[in-house]
């Protein structure tokens, strides 16, 4: 079973030693990298969350507001530890994150930037119903920019 919890000075500590292959690497921030960026846009309402399989913390995900037009939620972060990729646990700990949103309905729509490299990262949301918006970040011309619209 899936869930998602608080990240909190009893379980931080694990959180952190989180990690993902040397290949995920050039995707996904380090665990203490995500912490970090969740503290400094707190501003925008940004949250991280442990993803926990059972009793066992075995990834992070981290959201936040984005004010700029479009405004909507953003998925900046989704790290699931090496040693339990390919078992549908991203996949399941993305539904949760946007069962979240969907019921606290800010916006009307979340949006990722992903690799275009990143092809494991893209078939999770793709299958999650996000599709690609057509726009190119300047900032992030490899990037698929991805919508899912509630």
């Amino acid at each position: 079973m899936i869930s998602l919890i608080e990240i909190n000075e009893e379980n931080y500590q694990t959180v952190c030693e989180l990690s993902v292959s040397e290949e995920q690497q050039n995707y996904v921030a380090s665990p203490v990298s995500i912490l970090a960026r969740a503290y400094a846009k707190r501003k925008f309402n940004a949250q991280a969350l442990a993803i926990v399989h059972n009793e066992t913390i075995i990834g992070v995900i981290m959201y936040l507001e984005l004010h700029d037009d479009p405004a909507c939620y953003t998925i900046e972060q989704l790290l699931i530890d090496y040693k339990y990729q390919n078992k549908g646990y991203g996949q399941v700990a993305l539904k949760l994150v946007m069962d979240i949103l969907a019921s606290e309905r800010k916006y009307e729509a979340i949006e990722i930037c992903v690799k275009k490299s990143a092809l494991q990262a893209m078939r999770v949301y793709t299958n999650a119903g996000f599709v690609d918006t057509g726009y190119t970040d300047p900032n992030e011309p490899d990037s698929y920019i991805l919508r899912y619209e509630f």
